[in-house]
């Protein structure tokens, strides 16, 4: 549970990014979408390459026990939830910056 803490934490902490600043980004669905996917697609195919090759693994008493092609959910939620924040971040300083 301690990852998805964490990534719950990430978001309320770039919450207010959008909120207060009118960021944007959670309104341009589509845009922000065709920046997840070949993100997203990239890392979770080298994180189920790696996984299948035994290069790493992650315990079980760790992580949910739900996995999507060997990963668990989690993983596949930290692709989706930090690439985000990392939008609402870098819109915040774009439309802040004198």
């Amino acid at each position: 549970m301690t990852y998805l803490l964490v990534l719950g934490a990430c978001l309320l902490g770039t919450l207010p990014l959008e909120l207060v600043l009118h960021v944007g980004v959670y309104r341009q669905g589509r845009r922000l979408l065709l920046t997840l996917l070949p993100v997203a697609a990239v890392f979770v195919t080298w994180d189920v390459l790696a996984v299948h090759a035994h290069h790493w693994r992650f315990d079980p008493s760790q992580v949910l026990s739900p996995r999507v092609l060997g990963l668990p959910l989690e993983e596949l939620a930290f692709f989706v939830v930090i690439p985000v924040c990392s939008v609402l971040g870098f819109e915040a300083v774009r439309r802040k910056r004198p």
